[in-house]
């Protein structure tokens, strides 16, 4: 097939594509289906009345908190996806076939997610493995899904089309969740007397999809580069050089320097509050009549739909009254959700939550982004590396967020006292953006 040449609108597409098949893994895995099945698997509550009785599981013979475990696991796959995410993009930037690695980090992340059909509490290693593969492979793959963008796009087409792979990301993911939920609640009518097998089907959906839908990608994408440079010691590392030297740039900018450690903190705790939201709607809520699995989606749909308005409204709410101000006024509102979420008992508290948060979420991700862009240097040429920087401080703050998520859930038996630390970093993030110069560069 003959290649597509630069700033083709089928290659444009194509490459957009990307984000319809691999999105599926955030909402399905990450926040919506799986948390919830690993819940009901290491959970034992009273048959009659819902109530936990145990929520200890022994994981090669030490005894954990369930949540800890999880947390744990999430953790060591963030600080794996931190290490290599510089070294790949390293090498993304050197070689000729990055469809090769961007193929087999997805296929690892897919099959990995096929896998979890086998997860049991008897073979708990195994689905917890599964699942720190599918975090790497998922994450790893973006780093050369990404790579991809100046090589088939122009500078005044990358805007639009990386929208575009936002948008078809949001609209296939919702897709397939909407069609697992209806095979969940209405098994008995598909046949599956297992009240289980459906759930476990839908990890099976996820890496299909993910597979299938990739095919359109990987079909259009450019060729690869024949030429077979070798992959030096020199060109594996360079990454991790180029980060050094943003460092010490960073460290001579005020307003960058100052900011970043903001974002840094109060993003450690925004980051590891969605990824352990559906956990605590699971074990601190009294669901009652109401089915929890359906509520919880509809809770995570109802995010989904609410931050994409939430960051039109910080952006719009920005341009009046100047980007650090909005910061400030989100991490406020941050900390409220925080203090109602403490003493949230039922459902339809947890949608009100849902809905504040949705809001807020879009707003300080996009915003925490542009923010940082504004402060790089007018002059900078690389500044590639300066967002690699960005990515690798949040994966990093993930990573310590989660640790002290687990930790304090392990300690005080319960995520309502992990959700009140979490207001020391918020408060923590609006005393440095405060420290922050208002004024742009």
């Amino acid at each position: 097939m003959e290649s597509l040449q630069k700033g083709n609108k089928k290659l444009l597409n194509a490459w957009a594509f990307y984000d319809w098949a691999n999105s599926v893994y955030s909402l399905v895995i990450s926040s919506a289906i799986f948390p919830i099945y690993y819940g009901a698997l290491t959970l034992v509550k009273d048959q009659d009345t819902g109530e936990i009785l145990n929520d200890t599981i022994i994981f090669w013979g030490y005894h954990f908190n369930n949540d800890t475990l999880i947390s744990y696991v999430t953790a060591a796959a963030f600080l794996v996806v931190a290490i290599l995410s510089p070294l790949l993009s390293s090498i993304a930037d050197f070689v000729g076939n990055k469809k090769v690695f961007m193929k087999f980090f997805c296929y690892l992340g897919a099959f990995s997610c096929i896998a979890l059909f086998w997860f049991s509490i008897n073979h708990l290693w195994f689905g917890l493995l599964c699942y720190f593969l599918a975090l790497i492979g998922f994450w790893a793959s973006l780093v050369f899904y990404n790579s991809y963008l100046p090589d088939i796009a122009f500078p005044e087409q990358q805007d639009r089309i990386s929208a575009k792979g936002y948008a078809l990301g949001y609209i296939g993911s919702v897709i397939l969740l909407l069609i697992c939920l209806t095979i969940i609640l209405m098994h008995r009518s598909f046949g599956f007397k297992d009240e289980t097998l459906p759930t476990k089907l839908s990890f099976v959906l996820t890496g299909i999809w993910w597979i299938v839908f990739s095919q359109y990608t990987y079909r259009y994408l450019p060729k690869a580069n024949h030429s077979r440079k070798k992959i030096s010691k020199k060109v594996i590392f360079s990454g991790f050089k180029e980060l050094i030297n943003v460092w010490k740039n960073i460290r001579a900018n005020r307003h960058l320097k100052r900011y970043l450690l903001a974002f840094f903190v109060y993003s450690m705790a925004v980051q590891t509050i969605m990824l352990v939201a559906t956990y605590f709607g699971i074990e601190e809520l009294d669901w009652g009549t109401t089915n929890a699995t359906t509520g919880l989606i509809v809770s995570i749909l109802l995010i989904q739909l609410i931050a994409i308005f939430g960051a039109l409204l910080t952006s719009r709410l920005s341009a009046k009254i100047g980007n650090i101000n909005t910061l400030i006024i989100l991490n406020l509102i941050w900390t409220g959700i925080c203090i109602f979420a403490y003493t949230i008992t039922t459902p339809n508290e947890f949608y009100v939550t849902a809905a504040v948060v949705g809001l807020v979420m879009g707003g300080i991700q996009s915003l925490s982004r542009s923010t940082y862009s504004k402060f790089i240097p007018k002059n900078e040429t690389d500044t590639a590396s300066y967002f690699s920087f960005y990515d690798v401080s949040e994966k990093i703050g993930i990573v310590l967020g989660m640790l002290s998520y687990g930790y304090v859930t392990q300690k005080t038996g319960s995520i309502r006292y992990t959700i009140l630390f979490f207001i020391v970093f918020f408060i923590w993030g609006i005393i440095l953006l405060f420290r922050v110069p208002k004024t742009m560069q």
